[in-house]
């Protein structure tokens, strides 16, 4: 069973996804909140395994809820997915590196919507391909990072994150490494493990900062 607490200071919206939600055999809404703060507390209370959290709220907004809850090590195995009505926007890339999971357009289609939050569960970025390269070209094109934590990565590893920012999935990875999704699957951990990230929408962040993608990669 996927729990998941909705964190949205507009009752309707809430009400909106809850309703898509409880319908579903393997997803249960153990909790809503109308603020970013309000739902720390009830993320510490109910741990659940994904927190869709608003991006721009009243008292905490959904950025420094974000930060909250990925310091936190009792809730490290909350998976936060922002929720945004502008798709892209200046705010989007200040929560992954906060550590969100990924982030979805509050428009999104019903089954789509569905899908990303089992997605987010098994732990994968809900950052597709498009959405990958005009992270890239926004941000990246700003001089590049130093490359720290580069050098803590194997040739493989690197190739393995460098792939998971194209926004490709350990089967699509293991295809064009020309190995096993569970040597993919290693590949990507080992490097999450070496570069502290929370999960791949961390080790995305880390591709573009380190200069390891940049836009003619992607």
């Amino acid at each position: 069973m996927i729990r998941v607490l909705l964190v949205d200071d507009q009752p309707l919206i809430r009400s909106g996804f809850r309703a898509l939600l409880d319908i579903e055999d393997d997803i249960e809404v153990v909790a809503e909140a109308a603020d970013g703060s309000e739902g720390l507390a009830l993320a510490r209370e109910h741990l659940p395994d994904i927190a869709l959290i608003d991006i721009q709220m009243p008292v905490v907004d959904g950025i420094e809820a974000t930060r909250r809850i990925a310091a936190d090590p009792a809730l490290a195995g909350v998976h936060v997915v922002i929720l945004t009505n502008y798709g892209l926007d200046e705010y989007v890339f200040d929560a992954l590196r906060a550590g969100a999971a990924g982030f979805l357009v509050k428009d999104i289609q019903p089954e789509d919507f569905l899908h990303s939050v089992r997605v987010a569960a098994r732990g994968d970025a809900l950052l597709a391909p498009s959405i990958t390269r005009r992270l890239i070209n926004r941000y990246v094109a700003q001089p590049p990072g130093t490359g720290t934590g580069l050098k803590e990565l194997t040739n493989r590893e690197r190739e393995a994150v460098t792939l998971v920012a194209q926004g490709l999935s350990n089967d699509q990875i293991a295809d064009r490494m020309a190995i096993s999704p569970l040597t993919a699957k290693t590949h990507i951990n080992r490097a999450m493990t070496k570069l502290h990230a929370r999960d791949r929408a961390q080790l995305v962040v880390f591709a573009y900062e380190s200069g390891l993608v940049t836009p003619r990669s992607s």
